[in-house]
């Protein structure tokens, strides 16, 4: 039988090789715009088309809650997403600045400065993979990357529908949350890239509650009942590092006392394609852990 780990490392593997072919950073710099936003879907969009971002903003924040791709040094952080730096980002001789809808109020400052594009990536209404898609196809043609977006398209479905066949018949549903503080997390559901993940690996989201549009509702940890797994997904709060040990709540739940919590490592939740995929995988890698843990006990 092949072990789970073996499986995660051949499609690592793989997906090292074909990035490494897919990648726009072997290509003579200068061939693409030099850009900025201050959108982190958008930054993580950009590497993915080996279009390095000229700046972005609140790098370090970037660095915590997104994690992946890594920016390297050369980016320059102009500041706040929601007020940057004017005076910076107009000594950077942009030629394109992007932003989602989110950041509109400041569309008239930053078109003083280079021509401004609003990508609308999260749309409640049209399908959350196809928003995806088309997000990495809008930026793929405003940076003369077209085939590279297809490419990262492909690659990107492909790598989740090769997880999904390997994913155990059967799995418990999952109930992903973040933590606010020692006693509210964010539980996410229908309209989450998180649950699209689950989705489209197979899986069931145990959170069926209402939610905001952005797929996640702030709830109680009194609220987390699931019998299946519970998913906590970094970064933990200061302010929430000790429910873990001293919050008889969170002791009390049934995830809890069975020994199904799953931990994971951030991944951006309102992230592009390179989110999802690395969802699908750390969460494909929790699970095979859990599972290997769960089997060991059961021949004790």
């Amino acid at each position: 039988m092949v072990r789970p780990f073996v499986i995660f490392f051949f499609l690592a593997l793989m997906s090292l090789s074909v990035e490494a072919a897919t990648s726009g950073t072997s290509q003579p710099m200068g061939d693409y715009p030099r850009v900025a936003t201050v959108d982190w879907t958008l930054v993580e969009t950009l590497m993915s088309l080996g279009v390095v971002p000229v700046a972005s903003a609140q790098i370090k924040d970037y660095q915590a809650w997104v994690a992946e791709p890594a920016l390297p040094e050369s980016v320059v952080d102009i500041g706040l997403r929601g007020q940057p730096n004017r005076e910076l980002a107009a000594s950077l001789n942009l030629d394109l600045i992007l932003i989602s809808p989110l950041f509109s109020a400041i569309e008239p400052t930053l078109s003083q400065i280079a021509p401004v594009q609003t990508l609308t990536t999260y749309n409640p209404e049209n399908n959350f993979w196809q928003n995806l898609v088309d997000t990495t196809r809008q930026v793929g043609k405003l940076t003369n990357r077209s085939a590279e977006a297809e490419a990262v398209i492909d690659h990107h479905r492909l790598r989740i529908s090769r997880l999904k066949k390997h994913i155990t018949e059967g799995t418990p549903s999952l109930l992903v949350v973040q933590f606010i503080d020692d006693r509210h997390v964010r539980a996410y559901g229908k309209g989450s890239l998180y649950d699209m993940v689950i989705n489209r690996l197979g899986l069931q989201n145990a959170w069926k509650g209402q939610t905001n549009m952005w797929g996640y509702t702030t709830v109680g940890i009194e609220k987390l009942t699931t019998q299946g797994y519970l998913v906590i997904v970094d970064p933990i709060p200061m302010s929430a590092e000790g429910v873990f040990e001293d919050n008889k709540l969170w002791q009390a739940l049934p995830a809890v006392r069975s020994d199904r919590v799953l931990s994971m490592p951030a991944v951006w939740s309102f992230g592009a394609l390179p989110s999802a995929v690395r969802f699908a995988e750390e969460l494909y890698q929790a699970l095979s852990e859990q599972r290997a843990i769960e089997s060991d006990s059961s021949t004790l």
